[in-house]
This record gives C-alpha cells, sequence and structure tokens, in this order.
C-alpha cells in the first residue's frame, strides 16, 4: 500500500488505461482525483462511486483557468499523471491548422498545463511527488507518424517536456517521466484494426504497472525518461 493516504490526479482516467491505471492506484491505498469533460464516460467509469474516487466535471485540461481551479482544490498533491490526449490519423496534405491545434491542445497543451499546476501544487507541499506523461512510438520513431503527423507532432512535444521539466524540479524532488505506448489491446483498437494480431498488443493493465512504479514513492532515481511500452507489436 505505498500509495496509502497520498493523491493523485488521473486525467483521461475514465478512458481505458485511465480505468486501469486508476484501478492500481486504488489497490494501492491511493485517493485519485480524476478530472471530466464527457458525462458519458463518466457515467459508465468502472471507479465511479468508490469512496476514494473523486470525480471533477466539466474540465477543460487545454483551458489554463479550469486546470488552475482543479488543482487549486486538491489536498497535498503526490502524483499527476496526465493520460488525456486525441489521435488523428489524416496525412499533412490533409490536416489544416485547426487539425494541428487541436492535436497540440489535447496532447500538449493539456500536459503542459497539468505539469505546471502540479509543479506548483508540490511544491507548496514541500513534499516532492511524480508526475507521468503520455508519449507515442511516433515521438521516438518519428518515421512511424508518416500519415499522422501532427498527432507525432504533438507528442514529441510531450516527449521534450517532459525531458526538459525533469531537469527543471529535480531538486525538488519531483520527477518526471513519460510513457510511449504502441498499440494499446483496447475495444476501439481492435474494432479499427480487426484483422491485426491483438496478442502483440501491450495490454492497458501492464502498461499501467509501467505507470505506477514511475509514479511511486519507490521510484526514486528514474527521471526523464519516456519509456516504451510496446509490447511485441
Amino acid at each position: 500500500m505505498e500509495f496509502l493516504g497520498r493523491h493523485a490526479v488521473v486525467t483521461g482516467g475514465t478512458g481505458v488505461l485511465g480505468s486501469a491505471v486508476t484501478g492500481a492506484l486504488l489497490r494501492e491505498g491511493a485517493h485519485c482525483h480524476v478530472p471530466f469533460i464527457v458525462p458519458a464516460e463518466a457515467e459508465r467509469f468502472a471507479h465511479r462511486g468508490h469512496e476514494r474516487v473523486t470525480l471533477v466535471g466539466d474540465v477543460d485540461l487545454s483551458d489554463e483557468s479550469a486546470v488552475a481551479r482543479l488543482y487549486a482544490g486538491l489536498p497535498a498533491l503526490w502524483a499527476s499523471i496526465h493520460l488525456a490526449g486525441g489521435f488523428a490519423m489524416a496525412g499533412i496534405a490533409a490536416t489544416g491548422k485547426a487539425g494541428l491545434m487541436a492535436q497540440l491542445d489535447t496532447n500538449l497543451v493539456s500536459a503542459f498545463l497539468c505539469s505546471a499546476a502540479a509543479v506548483r501544487a508540490m511544491r507548496a507541499g514541500a513534499s516532492g511527488g511524480r508526475i507521468v506523461n503520455v508519449a507515442a512510438r511516433p515521438a521516438l520513431e518519428p518515421r512511424t507518424g508518416a500519415g499522422m503527423t501532427a498527432y507525432a507532432a504533438a507528442k514529441a512535444g510531450v516527449a521534450a517536456l517532459t525531458q526538459a521539466l525533469a531537469e527543471e524540479v529535480v531538486a525538488d524532488d519531483i520527477l518526471v517521466n513519460a510513457i510511449a505506448p504502441s498499440i494499446l489491446d483496447t475495444p476501439a483498437n481492435r474494432h479499427a484494426m480487426p484483422k491485426a494480431d491483438w496478442t502483440q498488443w501491450a495490454k492497458p493493465d501492464q502498461v499501467a504497472a509501467t505507470i505506477l512504479f514511475l509514479a511511486s514513492p519507490r521510484n526514486a532515481v528514474t527521471r526523464g525518461a519516456v519509456v516504451p511500452v510496446y509490447g511485441r507489436s
């Protein structure tokens, strides 16, 4: 129960990976604060009603004021885990500025604003903390981002944010890392790729275990890492 009594924010917590991460945190004793923007997602959230889950509605994570309000109302914060994001499969010729900005807002801007708010909260508590972002395989291997250029650029920004911030806040005992998934084994991905070999894909629970370690007090030395979680894909 290494998270016993500790508070964690999980953005994107109502999604498939977010539900796995929240469940893992709860089993370790954490209190999870899960912002959401789509009420239907909160309604079907597996951990809705748990005594150590606080759902916070109508939070646009690309809005600086909304993010500031979310973090200002928290108890002493230990971990901030940023799973919220978006994906668009489109080549550059089919992507206008609006499409690019949408990918930047949902992926990079949300991670930046939540990281900044988390740092302020953790510094106020003076007890250190952990931040975990979500990049993607194209952030580490840009050529795999062909056909999804806006998404690849946004996730590369998340990777750079993670590495720069890790150096910036290490003196505060705040360790910042990211994971870089390839294809996760989710119902949506199975539906989109029905002929794929799903056994090769990383499972949400497996990826959640990596996130849990990076966010835990047990992680005493890893910072600035963008950890591949590709499975066998």
